[in-house]
């Protein structure tokens, strides 16, 4: 039986890093929220059985074999006006816009706080009046979005990546340590 109350705000976190996700219970719940967690897409399936969640927040890359963008779209097949905000320690244009495709209402590169979690909540349309940055993406910027775009194409396994941008595994190791994103 699922668990329905319009006035209460249920909040899903998948994260398989349970000291993070601990910090976003405790502050969400000091918020007004009541949270569920799920480690990995298969316990969040199994919640979504008893619970429906009314906002979401999803870690891009769980341990495991499965990907957040997954976790998305089972959290959108439960409840398609679900707030489902994507976090990410390896950002790129290519995964933000398949997030956003499948549902997610934003997509945020760790770190991120609560604050910014909740206003992602709160930004649901899209703002036209963006400033736009009249300079070009330097070269360096361009290699690192191509090497995760690559990395996700992967399901990140470095050895398959390096492969297929043509670089030795430790030469794709040591950029990815130098641009380490937590």
């Amino acid at each position: 039986m699922r668990e329905e109350c319009s006035t209460t705000r249920l909040l899903c976190i998948v994260e398989d890093d349970a000291d993070f996700a601990r910090v976003l219970t405790r502050s969400f719940a000091r918020r007004g929220y009541e949270v569920v967690h799920a480690p990995s897409r298969a316990a969040m399936q199994a919640l979504l059985v008893e619970h429906r969640p009314t906002h979401a927040v999803v870690d891009l890359k769980l341990s495991g074999q499965s990907s957040g963008l997954d976790c998305v779209q089972d959290l959108i097949a439960c409840n398609p006006d679900m707030l489902i905000v994507v976090l990410t320690g390896f950002a790129s244009i290519n995964t933000a816009v398949e997030a956003i495709k499948l549902g997610a209402r934003q997509y945020l590169a760790k770190p991120s706080n609560t604050d910014d979690i909740e206003a992602a909540f709160g930004h649901v349309a899209g703002a036209a009046s963006v400033e736009i940055d009249g300079r070009p993406s330097d070269i360096k910027t361009l290699e690192w979005e191509r090497i995760h775009e690559v990395l996700v194409e992967c399901d990140f396994n470095i050895s398959e990546a390096a492969r297929r941008l043509g670089l030795h595994r430790r030469t794709l190791a040591r950029k990815l340590e130098k641009r380490r994103v937590k």
